[in-house]
């Protein structure tokens, strides 16, 4: 499984993304591709060690920046990484591309350069969250704020697909994400979008419960969380802030005085098994479903560990399948076809 890494994207580049992507190369047949300025990328993996024998290097000058319009920078900047490595994935070259990079400029390129999936309207960030049930898979999360029915209905199969084959869930159950569990609860397109998911679901080509409120999706309600991206990604990013809140609170809260001390001591196993649930560097990064290959986004403040598991998840999404799943049910995917 040959992974192409974007070594100059985000917040630790080239550091700790070559620290990481070195650290998985070699491990369940994983090859490691690094794109960018190879006299930083190798100076990067002598810090680390050194290069490890196997790894190939491409030389990409350019590298996008956040000050870059994410929509065009990968056309101005043809021999950026993310433009070079994406191209070598649309020719090939490898079975997957990892970036901890602008997250626009990689969808953009993304989905100009590999392409979507035929008939796919729109590529969704579908990160993995953890909840009381196991774990869920939130699609949209931010790559489109304002959607159509036919978006939310193609979400909540790329989700289920996704859900199935790399996270191994039988029947994935599948939630539409609104402010009350009453199928006439929500704006219109909420409840237009209950319509069709309903009548995927009377068809046997999705296992939907119906609609789902956040505090009971967290609560492992269902498996696929399905929303537009603007709701989804206010989800995320108050599941975040409440585990940071909780951690820094259950913290404070263990080193008042000896007796709590004690306690800490007493649950520590318990407390880690915590604190590694909640932690976004075990998952690594969200896949861009939709997309014609597998392209992983990786947290932009990713450190080696977190840039590991993203090659890893990358290397999973390659080999599961969940793409051939996706062309094979494209006709499935229309509002006419659900309704």
């Amino acid at each position: 499984m040959k992974i192409i890494v974007d070594a100059m994207g985000g917040d630790n580049a080239p550091g700790e993304i070559v620290k990481g992507a070195l650290a998985a190369h070699g491990k369940n047949g994983i090859e490691i591709v690094l794109v960018g300025r190879e006299e930083d990328i190798r100076a990067a993996a002598a810090a680390a060690g050194g290069m490890k024998e196997g790894v190939r290097v491409v030389n990409a000058r350019e590298v996008i920046e956040i000050c870059d319009d994410p929509a065009t920078a990968f056309k101005h900047k043809k021999d950026s990484s993310i433009t070079v490595g994406l191209t070598m994935l649309k020719n090939g070259e490898g079975d997957a591309f990892v970036s901890a990079g602008s997250t626009g400029a990689l969808l953009s390129a993304a989905t100009l350069l590999v392409k979507r999936v035929k008939g796919i309207r729109r590529a969704a960030l579908a990160p993995v969250i953890p909840t009381a049930g196991g774990k869920a898979v939130l699609i949209d999360c931010g790559a489109n704020a304002e959607c159509t029915v036919e978006y939310l209905l193609q979400f909540a199969y790329l989700g289920s697909f996704y859900a199935s084959r790399v996270l191994g869930i039988e029947k994935p159950r599948v939630g539409l994400l609104n402010i009350g569990a009453e199928p006439s609860k929500g704006d219109t397109l909420r409840q237009e979008a209950w319509k069709a998911l309903t009548a995927a679901g009377e068809a046997g080509r999705l296992n939907f419960i119906g609609n789902i409120e956040a505090k009971d999706a967290v609560k492992g309600g269902c498996d696929v969380i399905v929303s537009d991206g603007f709701s989804g990604n206010v989800m995320l990013k108050t599941i975040e802030g409440v585990a940071s809140f909780l951690g820094k609170e259950i913290k404070k809260m263990f080193l008042q005085s000896l007796k709590t001390k004690v306690a800490a001591l007493l649950v520590k196993d318990g407390l880690k098994s915590f604190k590694e649930q909640m932690d976004p560097d075990k998952i690594g990064g969200t896949a861009f479903l939709g997309i014609s290959r597998p392209v992983i986004k990786a947290h932009g403040s990713s450190g080696a560990a977190a840039l590991e598991n993203a090659v890893y998840q990358a290397a999973s999404v390659a080999a599961s399948g969940v793409i051939a799943d996706i062309e094979a049910h494209v006709e499935d995917m229309k509002v006419d076809a659900a309704l």
